[in-house]
């Protein structure tokens, strides 16, 4: 079995404190977390096509790149 790939600047202690905070969560604390990210003024929640992922990742990578 070969090795997950992490992201840049990830290793397994951030991967395993990620994974305690959220399986720590009440329900309660998840849904308030949930909703604190819907009223956010700074992003936006979308549908897009799978098939323009990679193209909408590119418009955020140059987007945070310049």
């Amino acid at each position: 079995m070969s090795k997950n790939r992490l992201p840049e600047g990830w290793d397994d202690a951030r991967v395993q404190a990620v994974l305690d905070y959220y399986e720590s969560q009440t329900d309660e604390e998840a849904a308030a977390e949930h909703d604190a990210a819907h009223r956010s003024t700074r992003h936006t929640l979308m549908e897009v096509p799978v098939e323009l992922i990679p193209a909408v990742r590119e418009l955020i990578a140059k987007q945070q790149a310049s």
